[in-house]
C-alpha cells in the first residue's frame, strides 16, 4: 500500500497532552452525512508510529487487524475474553492485559472490535471496561458494527473521562482484514481521526470521515443491509437456475461478466454451488446487522420491504443451526422451503 507521510501526526506530544471538551450530538445529526471525505491507504515508516496501541476483541476480524499492526512495528497490547486467542499475537510480540480497563490505561489509542452492541457496551462501559482506564489525552476507536444509539452511548461514556472517541466500523470480511484492505467508515472527534489515520491505513485500503458520531454506524448498517439483500437475491437465482435445468456455475460466470457483476458473487458463488460455506462473515452477524438496519429505517420512517424480507430468510437460516456458517449459507433456508413444497 502506497502512502503519504502527512497522515502520520506526531502522536505523543500533542495527542497526550491536550484535553478536550464534550460537544452535544443532535438527533438529526445521527443520520446526516454532510461531512464527507475519503483518503487512500498508504504505508507508514515504523519510526513514525510511536503511540502505544490497545486492541480489544480478537475474533475473525480483530485478530488479523491486530496482527497487521504488530507486523507494521506498532507497540500493541491485546485483550480478549478467551485469553487463548491472544496467544498467537503475544508470540508475535504483543503485550497482554487481563481487562479492557488495563489495556486502555496502558495505551494511547485503544481499538475495539466486538461482535454486537451488547458486547461493545460491556467492553467499553462495564465493570473493568475500557472507560475505566481512559483519561484526557487518550483515544478510543470502536471498529465494531453497532447501531447509532449504542455508538452514542459509548461515545458519551468515553468522553466523560476527557478522552477522545471515534467510531470506525469496517466494510470488509476476513480476507480483507488479513490483507489490510478494509474500508473504515469513521465519525467522531476529528483530531482522533487524524491521529488514528496511520493505524487505519495499516489495516485498510481507504477511510471515510463522515462527521458526527452515529454517521459511521449508520453508513455501515446501510452497506450491510444492501449486502444481505444482495446475497438473498443471489441465492434465489442460483436455486431457480438449477431447478429449471440450468447449470448454476454458468450463471455465476454470466453474472461476473455483466452489469450486475459483483466481487461478492464471484467469490461466494462457486462454493455456494457446492453447498460449502467457509466462514468469512458469520450469518448471525449479517442477521444482526439487518435487524439493526431495519431499526434505523424505522427511526426515520423509511420503508425497507426488501431488507425486511431478507431478514426473515436469515432468521430461518439461524433456526436451521447455520448461525456460525458464512452468511452465504442463507441459501440453505431457501432449500428448506423448496423441499417443503415438494
Amino acid at each position: 500500500m502506497a502512502m503519504c507521510s502527512r497522515f502520520c501526526p506526531p502522536v505523543p506530544t500533542q495527542f497526550r497532552r491536550r484535553p478536550i471538551s464534550c460537544f452535544p450530538i443532535s438527533s438529526q445529526s445521527l443520520v446526516s452525512f454532510k461531512c464527507f471525505s475519503v483518503q487512500p491507504s498508504s504505508s507508514t515508516p515504523k519510526d513514525e508510529l510511536p503511540a502505544r496501541i490497545g486492541f480489544l476483541g480478537l475474533g475473525i476480524m480483530g485478530s488479523p487487524m491486530a496482527q497487521n499492526l504488530i507486523k507494521a512495528g506498532c507497540d500493541v497490547t491485546v485483550w480478549n475474553r478467551t485469553k487463548s486467542k491472544c496467544d498467537p499475537l503475544i508470540s508475535l510480540g504483543a503485550k497482554y492485559k487481563s481487562s479492557p480497563e488495563e489495556v486502555a490505561a496502558s495505551c494511547d489509542v485503544t481499538f475495539a472490535m466486538l461482535a454486537d452492541p451488547e458486547s461493545a457496551i460491556e467492553v467499553a462501559c462495564g465493570n473493568h471496561g475500557a472507560a475505566g482506564g481512559m483519561s484526557p489525552g487518550k483515544g478510543y476507536v470502536d471498529v465494531s458494527t453497532v447501531d447509532v444509539p449504542t455508538s452514542t452511548l459509548i461515545s458519551s461514556r468515553i468522553k466523560s473521562t476527557g478522552a477522545l472517541y471515534l467510531e470506525a466500523p469496517v466494510s470488509g470480511s476476513k480476507k480483507p482484514a488479513e490483507d489490510g484492505q478494509l474500508i473504515f467508515l469513521t465519525a467522531g472527534d476529528k483530531s482522533l481521526y487524524e491521529t488514528a489515520a496511520p493505524f487505519l491505513d495499516i489495516m485498510g485500503k481507504s477511510r471515510f470521515y463522515l462527521g458526527d458520531v452515529g454517521n459511521g454506524a449508520a453508513m455501515k448498517l446501510v452497506v450491510n443491509m444492501i449486502m444481505g439483500s444482495m446475497m438473498a437475491s443471489f441465492s434465489e437465482g442460483l436455486l431457480l437456475s438449477e431447478k429449471v435445468g440450468l447449470d448454476p456455475s454458468i450463471l455465476v460466470e454470466v453474472i461476473s461478466q455483466g452489469a450486475i457483476s459483483s466481487p461478492m458473487y464471484s467469490m461466494k458463488g462457486p462454493s455456494m454451488v457446492q453447498s460449502l460455506y467457509p466462514t468469512a462473515f458469520p450469518l448471525k452477524h449479517q442477521q444482526k446487522d439487518l435487524r439493526l438496519a431495519l431499526g434505523l429505517a424505522e427511526s426515520v420512517s423509511q420503508p425497507t420491504p426488501i431488507a425486511a424480507a431478507a431478514n426473515e430468510l436469515y432468521k430461518v437460516a439461524k433456526s436451521r443451526g447455520l448461525s456460525n456458517q458464512d452468511f452465504s449459507a442463507v441459501i440453505e433456508a431457501l432449500k428448506v422451503k423448496l423441499e417443503q413444497e415438494k
